[in-house]
């Protein structure tokens, strides 16, 4: 598989970077640091059973510097219920709002029960898990959107049930260099958003008759 974690993103047309030569072309320090950390969390396996976590090539010209991992929810029968993203931009001149020239940037998407899409404080209670889950690794002007989407079938494929969808997409500013903490935190909402028990929690079986 190509390392994508090794290889910094930079404006087309300057291989090296603005500012940089080509032998510093492998990123600040900072930077490394939270390759270092990306590397090491793919490297130590599954965070749990359910949740896969790959390496993917980061977006272009957000940053002169960027990675990003890629992440799957699956049920024991291999049926994909939450994915995600999340990019890392480091910027070395850094930027408004940004601290220590680090930006986070999430997207998660999840099947939602319909009773729970229909609920007004959906949203409000998405938003919730990703800010206490980021409060011990530090973050600040965190920002974003959640969607709850309904899909409905017409034509030939009018017996298919209503889907209904969570999404969320955010940003956020990390307080520090460790990134552990940030990709942890959006590993436990992706969890979170599919269903998921936390760690160490047994789901309650279903009532007999129920």
């Amino acid at each position: 598989m190509p390392s994508f974690l090794s290889r910094p993103t930079v404006p087309v047309g300057d291989p090296a970077g603005p500012g940089m030569s080509p032998s510093t072309a492998g990123g600040p320090a900072p930077f490394r640091r939270a390759l270092d950390t990306l590397r090491a969390i793919l490297d130590a396996g599954p965070i749990r059973p359910e949740l896969e976590l790959e390496e993917m090539p980061a977006p272009q010209r957000l940053a002169p510097f960027a990675a990003a991992l890629s992440g799957e929810v699956a049920r024991e029968e291999d049926e994909i219920i939450a994915t995600g993203r999340l990019i890392v931009l480091y910027d070395p001149q850094g930027r408004d709002g940004w601290t220590s020239g680090f930006r986070v940037v999430a997207y998660i998407q999840a099947d939602l029960e319909p009773e729970i899409a229909a609920d007004e404080l959906a949203g409000g209670v998405a938003w919730s898990w990703l800010t206490e889950a980021l409060e011990p690794a530090g973050y600040a002007d965190a920002s974003g959107t959640i969607t709850r989407a309904v899909s409905e079938s017409f034509g030939a494929k009018r017996d298919d049930p209503p889907a209904t969808e969570l999404e969320i997409r955010a940003s956020w500013s990390p307080t520090g260099d460790d990134l552990a903490g940030h990709v942890a935190a959006w590993c436990d909402v992706m969890c979170m958003a599919a269903g998921l028990p936390p760690l160490g929690v047994s789901a309650l079986p279903d009532r007999p008759g129920g």
